[in-house]
């Protein structure tokens, strides 16, 4: 097992060394509707990943299914225009598998974006979310099985899963370049199905401040490469389980793109402080 996945981590980063003539320290990975940034990359080499060797196809809406490579604020990048979930039908190794082919070229520090629902009553569709811990809800981890040892430690600690110094910088930028950033802890769940009104409830009671479907698995494996992980999550609707009513596909990645500009500032911003 152990060697069967380094063999697709190797063949999908070989792969992408053929094609790209930097070493990019610095990742992205855009959730839904958040893509748009990965335009301003220059000098970009853009990698479908169904031409990669082993990647997973992405079939979730606002997903672009692109690996793009280029500068962004000064600084070499790798970002993911779109990723993969579990309720796509992956295993936790396969939505975690472009985090490990990250780190084998060169990868340091990943900024994970997504689109959220918020859960905290002091925010509001639309704000900007620095996430500051996550509780894994799905029952899954993309560490089970065999660990390896090149990889990680067995036991990674998930203390400062999100690094302070990085959400500290991301603070400071917001508030230098006036723009509102919230904080909060993100539950991760694995979907499709948005929660039920008992299942928000329960959420809130467990201290989270927003939910989704994605970010958990890929920052679990960037801390077990020793990747510094900064999160940045767009409440793209209120999760409220008293509210009459929970917006649906379209309005979550209308509002998401609606943020799109304010989100690419900041993002940009951080990268060129780093």
């Amino acid at each position: 097992m152990i060697e069967e996945y380094r063999t697709k981590i190797k063949e999908a980063t070989d792969f992408i060394k053929s094609k790209i003539n930097i070493v990019p320290e610095y990742a992205l990975i855009l959730g839904s509707g958040l893509g748009d940034l990965a335009n301003e990359v220059e000098n970009k080499v853009v990698i479908p990943y169904a031409e990669i060797p082993n990647f997973p196809k992405s079939t979730a809406p606002g997903h672009a299914g692109n690996f793009v490579f280029g500068t962004l604020s000064g600084k070499p990048v790798a970002i993911m225009q779109g990723r993969f979930h579990l309720y796509e039908g992956y295993s936790p190794r396969e939505v975690a598998l472009p985090v490990r082919v990250m780190k084998s070229l060169g990868v340091k520090v990943l900024i994970a974006t997504c689109a959220t629902g918020g859960l905290n009553r002091n925010f509001k569709a639309g704000d900007i979310m620095l996430i500051s811990d996550h509780i894994n809800l799905t029952s899954l981890n993309p560490l089970t099985g065999p660990n390896d040892p090149e990889m990680g430690d067995r036991f990674p600690v998930m203390f400062g899963a999100y690094d302070t110094e990085l959400r500290e910088l991301a603070k400071n930028i917001a508030l230098k370049d006036g723009v509102y950033l919230q904080s909060g802890v993100y539950a991760g769940i694995t979907g499709p199905a948005f929660t039920t009104r008992s299942e928000l409830r329960y959420l809130i009671t467990l201290g989270a401040d927003s939910v989704g479907m994605s970010v958990v698995q890929e920052v679990i494996a960037a801390r077990h490469s020793d990747i510094k992980v900064l999160g940045i999550g767009t409440i793209t609707d209120m999760a409220l389980p008293d509210s009459p009513y929970h917006a649906g596909e379209e309005e979550i990645l209308e509002t998401a793109n609606k943020v799109g500009p304010i989100f690419k500032k900041l993002i940009k911003s951080v990268l060129a402080e780093i």
